[in-house]
C-alpha cells in the first residue's frame, strides 16, 4: 500500500504582466527616446542618441529576464515517509532533495525565506514569494509535518 501524500504544492513567483503589455510599453518608451534622441540630433548633441537606445535596450533585457524568472518552480511533496523538494528553473537541471519529515522542522523568518532543517541539513524554500505569502506557507508546512510525524498506517 502507497502511503498517503499529506501535501502536494506548487511555489512559483509571481509573473509579471502579460508579454503583449510588455511589449506595449516597450513600444511606447522607445517611440518617446527616438523623438528626444531625434531633437537631440537636430540641435547637433548627437553623442546623447545611443545612450537613448541603450535605455530601451536596458529596458527590454530587464522585461526579458523577469519573464524567465517567473518560469522557475519548487515542488514539495510530503508523505509520512518523506519530504521530497524539486526545484525547477528555466535552462538548468532540476535540482532534487529528500529529507525525513520525521527530523525536520520549520524556521520562517520575516525577511527571509521558509528554510526547513532536518538531519544537519537547510533547505531554503519561497526565497520568492512576498512575506505573507512565505509565512502562510510556512504554517501550512509545519502543520503537515506535524500530521506526518503523527501518520500511523494500520
Amino acid at each position: 500500500m502507497d502511503a498517503p501524500v499529506i501535501l502536494n504544492a506548487t511555489l512559483r513567483p509571481n509573473p509579471p504582466m502579460r508579454a503583449r503589455t510588455l511589449l506595449w510599453i516597450l513600444m511606447t518608451v522607445c517611440a518617446f527616446n527616438a523623438a528626444f534622441a531625434l531633437y537631440f540630433v537636430l540641435r547637433g548633441a548627437w553623442p546623447v542618441a545611443p545612450f537613448m537606445g541603450a535605455d530601451v535596450g536596458i529596458l527590454a533585457w530587464a522585461f526579458f529576464a523577469s519573464r524567465k524568472a517567473a518560469e522557475r518552480a519548487e515542488h514539495i511533496t510530503l508523505t509520512p515517509g518523506s519530504l521530497s523538494i524539486q526545484r525547477l528553473a528555466p535552462k538548468r537541471p532540476p535540482e532534487h532533495e529528500t529529507l525525513n519529515p520525521y527530523w525536520a522542522r520549520v524556521d520562517v523568518q520575516e525577511w527571509g525565506p521558509v528554510v526547513v532543517r532536518a538531519q544537519g541539513r537547510a533547505v531554503s524554500l519561497g526565497a520568492f514569494l512576498g512575506p505573507k505569502d512565505r509565512e502562510s506557507f510556512g504554517k501550512t508546512l509545519a502543520a503537515a509535518l506535524r500530521e506526518a510525524r503523527e501518520y500511523r498506517a494500520f
